[in-house]
């Protein structure tokens, strides 16, 4: 199973900048996107169905905002919409697909970079959605968890930690809930199969375009899955090169 994460920043605009044509050389069998900004018939779902995917998608109510999707060409016996935590949902954030005994999730993280209140409700966020994959591995004990996390969790994995050491995404309190995320039996692919390589990032902030050209970026994209899948693990990596967004696609495949 080939499984890619990636934050489109909206998918209309992704679309014009060769997201299709990219998708025509079939990337992977599930595609989990965030940050669709669309809803409705505004997802150019037609141009991706015409290469063999499935989709699946769960806007925000706010218009042009958030939301998120996946993409299948492997059957899907259930998709779950939300986590139930009302704020969540009404933000788009998290969707869910079951395959056998496997739940994949795509989620989009909060950021905080707008000021306290939504850094307060990214902490808020967090702690509910742990809660949220607590309770699901009673019964789904087998999870994929692909999305934007908002976070870069360790020094190797942004550009300039010292300089960015009071950033939201960089704060010590989001690292430490990566530790205690990961502390709970869930393991980051991408550090898995690549422990030490450094100048790996996902991220680039658009306000100076030299900084994607100079590879100042952060690594706030990540594939984590739960450690009884992690003998399943083949590769994992970034694509950088793949440029319909701030971000860049991460992939993940699996012996499943």
């Amino acid at each position: 199973m080939r499984i890619i994460s990636y934050n489109v920043n909206g998918i209309r605009a992704a679309m014009k900048k060769g997201f299709a044509e990219w998708l025509s050389t079939n990337p992977a069998d599930i595609i989990c996107l965030q940050e669709i900004k669309a809803d409705g018939d505004n997802i150019p779902v037609a141009a991706m169905e015409e290469l063999g995917y499935s989709i699946y998608h769960y806007s925000a109510q706010k218009k042009g905002y958030s939301g998120v999707a996946i993409l299948s060409k492997i059957p899907i016996d259930h998709i779950e919409y939300g986590t139930g935590i009302e704020q969540s949902d009404f933000e788009g954030r998290v969707i869910r697909a079951d395959i056998g005994d496997i739940s994949i999730i795509s989620a989009y993280y909060p950021s905080g970079t707008s000021g306290d209140e939504r850094q307060t409700y990214k902490y808020q966020w967090l702690a509910e959605f742990h809660a949220y994959l607590k309770t699901l591995r009673a019964t789904r004990n087998k999870l994929v968890i692909c999305g934007d996390y908002n976070i870069a969790h360790t020094a190797i994995d942004i550009h300039d930690p010292k300089g960015n050491k009071n950033s939201s995404g960089f704060l010590p309190e989001e690292r430490a809930w990566m530790d205690s995320f990961l502390a709970d039996n869930f393991i980051d692919t991408f550090r898995h199969k690549h422990p030490e390589e450094p100048h790996q990032y996902t991220w680039w902030s658009q306000r100076f375009p030299s900084v994607r050209l100079q590879n100042k970026g952060w690594r706030i994209d990540y594939i984590c899955i739960t450690d009884n899948l992690k003998d399943s693990i083949e590769a994992a990596a970034i694509y950088p090169d793949v440029k319909h967004s701030d971000h860049c696609p991460i992939y993940v495949s699996m012996a499943l």
